[in-house]
């Protein structure tokens, strides 16, 4: 830190003396996962009315802040809201931890992931002088998310943007570097406006499970897929490249083809569930925006 980003030993000792160990964040870390949720189960934490009527207070609210985020950014306003909406209920619940501590507890008292935390925390001090910020009053998540957005400080630094001009990308007071920078987000990693990001799949006998979820890259051929009695509820073109996807509810099997801007959104939280949700959700958001 002093030789490669300049900072004196003196400003260092004194920040990570001021640091405090949490152990409620070791806890939270170390926690065994919940057991996995089924679409159905996931879809009914996230695309509730609350939800989705707190979107469409968000668009109208900062309505020329998106139109000005999709005419700069290319990427739609519900989407933009929707992610907002999912990470941190519109940023009414941007994490309660000094982003200081999280980083810090991770860092020297992780061993596990240590080393990636360590680098966040080097990203940290590193934007916090870029911009100004006070790097002890600053506040996320337990694992140092940051923002309506949830941007970890890596992230930050690459995508995080001055929207509003004041001189600082601020994402957790203003709701304009926010919008801003969610939208550059989806733009750095190739986000293709007015392209669709799922589509309805029909299966034709029996189901190949092994070619259903693969992962998160969209890289089975449709024509494969047909090959097996999975066909598109849509126009697409044989030689595309899909995410074949299978999601239970309590109604039954959804069968979904995954396209590129649905991996597009699993960069922003690498989960199948999560990506349908904020296509789901955003589109339930542009539903109740439009209305009459």
């Amino acid at each position: 830190m002093v030789e490669q980003h300049g900072f004196t030993r003196g400003q260092l000792r004194a920040w990570f003396t001021a640091a405090e160990r949490k152990d409620s964040i070791l806890e939270a870390i170390s926690r065994p996962a919940e057991k996995r949720l089924s679409w159905g189960e996931y879809r009914k934490v996230f695309i509730t009315p609350a939800r989705i009527d707190g979107g469409i207070a968000f668009w109208r609210a900062n309505a020329a802040d998106l139109v000005r985020a999709a005419a700069t950014y290319g990427v739609a306003p519900e989407v933009i809201v929707a992610i907002i909406g999912v990470e941190t209920r519109y940023g009414s619940n941007m994490g309660s931890y000094r982003v200081i501590d999280a980083l810090a507890t991770l860092a020297f008292d992780y061993p596990p992931r240590s080393e990636f935390f360590a680098g966040e925390l080097e990203q940290f001090l590193v934007m916090v002088r870029e911009q100004g910020f006070d790097p002890l009053s600053l506040r996320g998540s337990y694992a140092g998310a940051m923002g309506m957005g949830q941007f970890i400080p890596s992230s930050f630094r690459a995508y995080a943007v001055d929207f509003d001009g004041d001189g600082h990308a601020d994402i957790w007071n203003s709701r304009t570097d926010a919008i801003g920078s969610v939208a550059n987000y989806f733009k750095r990693h190739g986000w293709e406006y007015g392209a669709p990001v799922v589509l309805p799949a029909r299966v034709v006998g029996p189901v190949v499970k092994e070619r259903m979820n693969p992962g998160l890259e969209p890289d089975v051929a449709v024509s494969e897929l047909a090959a097996l009695g999975i066909a598109a509820d849509g126009t697409i073109d044989a030689t595309e490249r899909v995410l074949p996807l299978m999601l239970d509810t309590d109604a039954g099997t959804e069968y979904w083809l995954g396209l590129h801007n649905f991996h597009v959104i699993t960069r922003y939280n690498r989960s199948a569930l999560y990506a349908m949700a904020v296509h789901q959700l955003s589109q339930a958001i542009r539903t109740g925006y439009e209305r009459p």
